[in-house]
This record gives structure tokens, C-alpha cells and sequence, in this order.
């Protein structure tokens, strides 16, 4: 009757409030009656069956008193909970009613509750929500199955056919009761959380609990609210939103990241490379690095269970992708640190003692970089992985959605969206951040190996013993004495990254070294001396010693292929002094007359040609057959080469070396 009144007051534009008040206050008085009777008969049932102890039931004999007050009491509520569905907007959050049968049956439980968890009982700890959040689910485990089997047959009879068929905590007895337990854990929630907002701790460790709470309501006990179309928000939810709790949360978290973060940046074992942890092949990140990604993952373990998109993305941005920043600019100066010291001007300028200049150079400089490399490098890879997250999919996923819809973002409880995102992943920019810094640092550490042994080999530069006369056959096929500190620079070197970096990274670092070094003895050694036949044998095994360290770290490719180039000038440069010109140059003219020479019988004999060159293509080419074609013209010098087999070096860059040799300088 009185729910008939308000839209009839509403129509007659407000013409009889004194009428509907006073009918209100007596339909209220006339249906609490009704509620106290029903529910003293319900009352009555429990008692008798020694309710709430575990595994009660209810005897025949009691049966239809108790269906009789269930009945009622579902039918006295039943025109309420109607009225209720017809005002509800999809927008609000409504929390569903406790059904009056429940409300009735959970009395005793709630006694039970604030006498162990609002008093001062032992169970009563600030510091242990768990202890009443788990008696809750307790309760729910002890007395579900009664619930299920002496109610659920009277909400099928009572709300079949009704619109509050799709409400699952009218219709479902499990939701029914979970609906009729929440008030107690509110109250409590409200209470915990008055004496918690000033200690970080402590709040942090409570709706922790509440969170794990309702993933567990929703989870395994199917709880959904009035809302079966999306996931039911949770008490932690209407801590954070509905109590405005969520702003004084996050900062505690903040805080806990930053402080646990600048803890392990403070740690003195946090520069260190880390050989335990991740695979033998694997590049070496760095302690810290792996500290810090440990942490982001504790943080995303902090907020995954949250409702809200809101409150995920502002996690995210305020507090992940904040240390992820921190950290990319630590390294970032890092680099640009050593960078600054290395330099020329950098050394003038800051005045390095000499313990600072050798932390910058050598192996102790390799690792300085390398402990960059292994930082940027893990993480990158660790942000490609969160990316592929579901947790993190759907997280962008609905991002994007809103940025396609900007009407749909709250600007109170969201951050400033693009109406634009790239396409791609969550982590893509941090990710490219990290990457730029990881391929930028590999670079330094090619030059600063390239640095170091161009500093080792200027003295084997200097060497003016090339054009030794002593015969080839008496040099012993070792390295010239002058090169063992660039071997042993290189070798130290190469032993040390092929345990920090991974095979790929330290193929890249040795190819472009190796190019550095093959530039470096072709502009400061081939080119600027000349070679006796036993000179260029010794240069010849020097090289092989410095292709040798770099196929004993990085295989053959490393080593016969890293010197491509250089090998071939070597081929040339130490050809034997044979061929038609052994016996000197001076006779040449008179023996080939226009290209044609004559035989011990008179007969002509054909000049050299195709066919000659071709036999000669199967023989060991002396210096003076090599350098006749060589110099004839560049198709003869394509030819003459491609019998070498010498791919790499052009005509003119053959030409150079083949003029080295000393025999051809006088």
C-alpha cells in the first residue's frame, strides 16, 4: 500500500504528505509486527534444533512451522526488494538486502563475532584481520550445506517468476548467505579501519587481506552482488571508493616501494653482476636489477585483485612505472658518467686520481658497462613478459577501450588518457626506453674494448722489423713479442664478456672489434711498411694469433671470418718470389716481343693467355706472375685474384699490399 502512494503523491503533485506519512509510519509499525511474529516462530525452530552448531537439521515434526515462518517472512520482504529493483540505476552501486529468513538465522553468528573480534579477546589484533576474516569463511564452509538444503526450496517457491529471479542473492541460498554476513564484516571493516589509517603497515597489510577476501568470495564461492553481468566490486572497494580510502592506500604504498627501492639501490653488493640466477648463456643482469623487478612483482601482487580500473592504472603509473623511471635514469647516468670521465676533456676536467682512471679502463671498465647492458637487457626482457600478462592484456585492452571512449573516463578517479594510444603493448614505451639504453651501452662496450687495444697495439704499430732479410723458413710461426700485450688485453677481455654476455651480444661486441683491429693493422701496419717475404710471414702469424683468441671465445666466425679482409692482404702480401720473373725483371722485353715468344724450335709460341692462365690457376702463382696481371688491367686483375681466391680485397686495394713488398719498391 504505501509503495502504491508515492508515485500517486508524486502525480498529485505533492498534495497529501501528511496522509502518506502517516500511513507510512503505520504500514512501518503494522510490518514490524508482522516481522517480530514471524521471526520469534523462526527463532523458535532454531533454538530447538540447537542452531548454530555444526551439522543441525530440522525434524519432521518441525517442518511445516519452519516452512511456515520462512515463507512468511520471504513473503513480507518480497514486495520491498521488487520496489528496490525498479529505482535501482545501472550507474549506482547498490548493495542487495539481507533476506529477513537470514537476517534471522545469522543473530547468533554476529554474537558469537563481536564476541571474539570486538572485544578483548586474544583473537581481537589489529595486526591479524586474517583471524576474522577467517572465521568468516568458516562459517560459510560449517553452514552452506544447511543453508542450501532448508532454504533454497523456499526462494525457488517464493521469487519464481518475479523479476528478482535474476538477483543470485534472492534466488541462491549460498548468496543469500554470504549477503547475510557481510553486514557483521562491514561493521568490523569500519572498525579496523578508524584505528589504521595512520599506520602504514598495518594498512597495508589489511586490505591486503580484504582483497584476497573477495577474490576468494568471488572466486570460489561464485559471489557476484546484484550486478550478474559484471564482477561483484567487493568490501575492498567500498573501503577504498565508498570511504574515500584509496588515496591514503596508495600513498602508504608509494611509500613502501620507494623506501624498499632505495634500499636496494643503497645495498653494497647492488652493482654486482649476478652469475647465479639466470642461465649460464644468459647476459648477467645486475643484483639490483633483479631486486628491483622482484619488487615491481611483489607491487602488482599488491594491487592485481583490485575492481577498479581506475585504481589499477593509477597503481601502475604512480608507482610501478615511477620506479621503472628511477631506475632507467640511474643507469642512464651511469652511463653518460663514464662516458664523461673517458673522455678526453671529461679526464681534464674531473681530475681522476689514478685509482679512478684504471675503475675506467680494462676489465673493471668492461664490467662497469656491462653492468648497465645486464640491467637494461633483463628488464626490457622482464617488461616484454608483463606485457604478455593477462592481467596486464586486459589492463591495456580496456584502456584502449576508453581512450576510443573518452565520455567513459572519470576524470576524479583516472589519470589523463591519450584520446590516441599506440598500438602495440602496455610496457612497449618503458620497454624502448630500456631497449635504446641496452643497444647505446653494447656500443660503448665495443668502443672501449676497440679503445683498449688500439692503445696495446701502437707499440706493434711503431715495429720497422718487417723488412727483415732472413729467410722466411728460419722465422718460427709465433707471435711477435711486441703484440703479447694486445693477445693478453684481448684475451682477458673476451673471457670476462663471454661470461657476462649472452652468445648473441657477444658475437655483435666481437664482430665490430674485430673489424676495429682488422682497420687498425691495415691503416697502421700493412699500408705504411714494407715486407720481406720472412716479414710477412711474421705478420702473417701475428694476425692468426689475433684471429686465434677471438675463435677461442667466439668460434671460427669470430676468428677466419673476423678478419676476412685482412687474411686475403696477408695471402698477397707473402707470396713467394717465383713465377717467369725469378731470374729478375731485367730480360722481360727481350723475351716477349708484342705478345709473342718463340720456342727452343723455332715455332711460334702462343702469348699467354686463357688457356695458360688456366693451367696456372692450378699451380702455386709466384710474386712476379701475381703482380704482372695484377697490374695489367683490372679485368686481369679480377682474374689473377679470383685464382687467389681473394674475395674481400678490391684491385686496388691488392694493388697497395702487392706494392709493400720490398722486392717491388726498388
Amino acid at each position: 500500500m504505501t509503495i502504491g502512494l508515492e508515485p500517486l503523491q508524486a502525480a498529485a503533485e505533492g498534495a497529501a504528505p501528511h496522509l502518506v506519512d502517516y500511513v507510512k509510519r503505520r504500514t512501518g509499525q503494522l510490518r514490524e509486527t508482522l516481522k517480530g511474529h514471524f521471526a520469534a516462530d523462526l527463532e523458535s525452530v532454531l533454538k530447538t534444533i540447537l542452531w548454530p552448531k555444526p551439522k543441525v537439521s530440522i525434524p519432521s515434526a518441525l517442518q511445516d512451522k519452519w516452512a511456515y515462518a520462512v515463507d512468511k517472512l520471504l513473503e513480507l520482504q518480497k514486495p520491498e526488494l521488487e520496489a528496490q529493483g525498479d529505482q535501482e540505476s545501472p550507474d549506482d552501486y547498490v548493495s542487495p538486502s539481507v533476506l529477513l529468513p537470514l537476517e534471522v538465522m545469522v543473530q547468533p553468528l554476529e554474537l558469537r563475532f563481536r564476541y571474539h573480534f570486538e572485544g578483548d579477546r586474544p583473537t581481537n589484533r589489529l595486526d591479524k584481520p586474517e583471524y576474522f576474516i577467517s572465521h568468516v569463511v568458516d562459517l560459510l564452509n560449517t553452514h552452506v550445506a544447511f543453508v542450501n538444503d532448508h532454504i533454497q526450496p523456499h526462494l525457488l517457491s517464493t521469487f519464481r517468476g518475479s523479476d528478482l529471479v535474476s538477483k543470485t542473492p534472492y534466488i541462491d541460498a549460498t548468496s543469500a548467505y554470504i549477503t547475510a554476513l557481510l553486514p557483521m564484516v562491514r561493521r568490523k571493516v569500519s572498525l579496523i579501519l578508524q584505528k589504521v589509517s595512520s599506520q602504514p603497515q598495518l594498512l597495508s597489510h589489511f586490505i591486503h587481506e580484504l582483497m584476497s577476501f573477495d577474490t576468494l568470495l568471488r572466486d570460489e564461492w561464485q559471489y557476484d552482488g546484484l550486478d550478474t553481468a559484471h564482477e561483484w566490486k567487493g568490501i575492498t572497494w567500498e573501503v577504498l571508493v565508498l570511504q574515500d580510502g584509496f588515496a591514503r592506500w596508495l600513498q602508504v604504498e608509494k611509500d613502501f616501494a620507494l623506501s624498499r627501492y632505495q634500499s636496494i639501490i643503497d645495498a653494497p653488493d647492488n652493482g654486482e653482476l649476478d652469475y647465479d640466477t639466470v642461465a649460464a648463456s644468459s647476459t648477467k643482469p645486475t643484483k639490483a636489477s633483479i631486486r628491483v623487478n622482484d619488487l615491481l612483482e611483489t607491487i602488482t601482487d599488491r594491487y592485481r585483485q583490485l575492481s577498479s580500473f581506475s585504481q589499477k592504472l593509477r597503481f601502475l603509473i604512480d608507482v610501478q612505472i615511477s620506479i621503472f623511471d628511477r631506475f632507467h635514469s640511474r643507469l642512464h647516468s651511469s652511463l653518460e658518467a663514464y662516458l664523461s670521465m673517458t673522455s678526453t676533456f671529461g679526464r681534464t676536467v674531473h681530475g681522476l686520481s689514478a685509482a679512478d682512471a684504471a675503475s675506467l679502463e680494462g676489465i673493471a671498465g668492461l664490467d662497469r658497462l656491462c653492468r648497465v647492458y645486464g640491467s637494461a637487457d633483463y628488464l626490457e626482457r622482464a617488461m616484454r613478459d608483463w606485457s604478455d600478462d593477462i592481467f596486464f592484456l586486459n589492463l591495456w585492452t580496456e584502456l584502449q577501450q576508453r581512450s576510443n571512449n573518452p565520455s567513459s573516463i572519470t576524470p576524479s578517479t583516472i589519470p589523463p588518457l591519450s584520446t590516441s594510444l599506440p598500438t602495440g603493448a602496455l610496457f612497449d614505451e618503458t620497454a624502448s626506453a630500456y631497449n635504446r639504453l641496452r643497444v647505446r651501452s653494447e656500443a660503448v662496450i665495443s668502443e672501449a674494448l676497440t679503445h683498449t687495444l688500439r692503445e696495446a697495439l701502437r707499440p706493434y704499430s711503431r715495429l720497422t722489423t718487417w723488412t727483415t732479410s732472413e729467410p722466411a723458413s728460419t722465422i718460427l710461426d709465433s707471435p711477435t713479442s711486441d703484440l703479447s700485450p694486445a693477445l693478453s688485453a684481448l684475451d682477458a677481455s673476451l673471457a670476462f664478456l663471454s661470461r657476462a654476455l649472452a652468445p648473441l651480444p657477444l658475437r655483435r661486441v666481437a664482430r665490430h672489434v674485430a673489424h676495429a683491429v682488422e682497420t687498425f693493422l691495415w691503416e697502421r701496419v700493412v699500408l705504411p711498411h714494407h715486407f720481406s717475404a720472412g716479414g710477412a710471414r711474421q705478420f702473417a702469424a701475428d694476425v692468426a694469433a689475433l684471429a686465434g683468441v677471438f675463435e677461442k671465445w667466439g668460434g671460427r666466425e669470430h676468428g677466419a671470418a673476423g678478419f676476412r679482409a685482412l687474411r686475403e692482404a696477408v695471402a698477397v702480401l707473402g707470396l713467394e718470389a717465383g713465377g717467369e720473373e725469378e731470374e729478375g725483371r731485367a730480360g722481360k722485353d727481350e723475351e716477349e716481343d708484342e705478345g709473342t715468344a718463340w720456342d727452343v724450335d723455332g715455332g711460334e709460341k702462343a702469348p699467354p693467355g686463357k688457356d695458360d692462365d688456366g693451367r696456372r690457376a692450378g699451380m702455386a702463382l709466384g710474386l712476379w706472375d701475381v703482380e704482372r696481371r695484377l697490374f695489367a688491367d683490372n679485368e686481369s686483375a679480377r682474374s689473377v685474384l679470383e685464382d687467389l681466391s681473394v674475395h674481400n680485397l678490391t684491385e686496388a686495394e691488392a694493388r697497395k699490399v702487392l706494392k709493400c713488398r720490398v722486392e717491388l719498391t726498388s
